[in-house]
């Protein structure tokens, strides 16, 4: 145990040389008129040191402007860490299988720190299942957790948990700012929907009506993100095309998914009209795959989310545009700051949104999905 002290107590010294320069430990003790041993437990917020020596080092360290080498302290603790993400549960090939990607990549990136990542899945649809998962995950005693949120009073009942036993929460996909966690990710998901609006009725200003895809199961989308992106696009289309006719098709999440077939063949035989459909989640290729099969070439759909099977679409022709938000990005990004404020103690963005980007058959092939390695 003696000569792992004297090893790792080399290692930080060694590093913190190296990262200011010239400063050492010892530079430090002999300014402040104490042993080499009590700076480093002040260094490292060790106990047993008396108020005038922590008062010394302190001054000192202010005058010298000391600057840690972070990293190496934190390798020096020698300690695990576990960031729990409580995610809805997904069929593979969606939004939510990037974003666990990219958490893993972040936590396969963060190794040396003994950094790991645990998921728990609820049901978007069921307030239960999410405080089940929540109850869970507290019980562990996390040192960190990634929300994608339920309902608000839900949600905040946790929340507040969270606070109270000092664990660091990061709310991904909808954010609640009352709630107060560490940090958001995800995009602002009305000027989301809004710049949707503004993009299709480019393709389509002539058009009179238009299709809206949901997925719904006892008349609820998944998210409340889907909610404000279908806000932003109806505020868009009442400001600018305030005739156009906006037809409701529910695929529903009750339906077998071979009967969606069905409901689309009936829904573009009664509507001739339509040419141009939008859907804001991401199974836009439900419409696209039954138009590439019924032959349906004078139609179009525009969706969100970079998976296998909408880029497929986008391809093929049956897709027009794609919105993008980097959700192995977000995912990685997750799991980078709660490694940041944690472990390097350093002070992380509090809100942070993710870019609105417009994917197309022209460059589909070159957006980057795993862009940080």
């Amino acid at each position: 145990m003696q000569d792992l002290y004297v090893v790792s107590f080399f290692f930080i010294t060694f590093a913190e040389i190296m990262d200011t320069g010239k400063i050492r430990i010892k530079d430090i003790a002999e300014r402040a008129g104490v042993s080499v041993g009590t700076v480093d437990r002040v260094l490292h917020e060790r106990p047993n040191v008396s108020p005038k020596a922590l008062e010394k080092v302190k001054k000192a360290l202010e005058e010298m402007d000391y600057q840690p080498n972070r990293y190496a302290s934190a390798l020096a603790y020698n300690k695990s860490y576990t960031f729990f993400c409580v995610l809805p549960k997904h069929e593979s090939e969606a939004y939510w299988e990037e974003i666990e990607e990219g958490a893993q990549t972040a936590c396969d990136h963060f190794r040396d720190f003994s950094v790991s990542k645990k998921v728990v899945y609820y049901n978007r649809f069921s307030v239960d299942t999410f405080s089940k998962a929540m109850s869970d995950v507290i019980k562990q005693q996390p040192d960190g957790v990634v929300v994608v949120p339920s309902q608000l009073d839900v949600t905040t009942r946790f929340a507040n948990i969270m606070h109270e036993q000092n664990i660091p929460f990061i709310l991904l996909d909808s954010y609640m700012p009352d709630l107060k966690p560490l940090t958001f990710f995800g995009q602002d998901s009305f000027s989301s929907g809004y710049f949707a609006a503004r993009m299709l009725m480019m393709l389509a200003p002539r058009e009179k009506e238009i299709m809206l895809m949901k997925q719904m199961r006892n008349g609820n989308v998944a998210s409340k993100q889907q909610e404000n992106r279908e806000t932003g696009f109806r505020h868009y289309m009442h400001d600018h095309f305030p005739n156009v006719v906006i037809h409701e098709v529910n695929l529903s999440l009750d339906e077998r998914r071979d009967s969606y077939d069905g409901i689309l063949e009936k829904f573009f035989n009664e509507h001739p009209l339509v040419h141009h459909c939008i859907t804001f989640n991401s199974k836009a290729h439900l419409v696209g795959e039954y138009l590439l099969r019924s032959n349906r070439r004078n139609i179009q759909i525009m969706g969100y989310d970079m998976v296998p099977k909408n880029a497929e679409c986008v391809r093929q022709g049956s897709i027009s545009f794609l919105i993008a938000q980097h959700a192995f990005m977000q995912g990685y990004a997750c799991i980078d700051s709660l490694f940041n404020a944690i472990i390097l103690k350093k002070e992380v963005e509090p809100v942070n949104y993710m870019p609105i980007e417009l994917l197309t058959k022209e460059n589909i092939d070159f957006y980057r999905r795993k862009n940080i390695g």
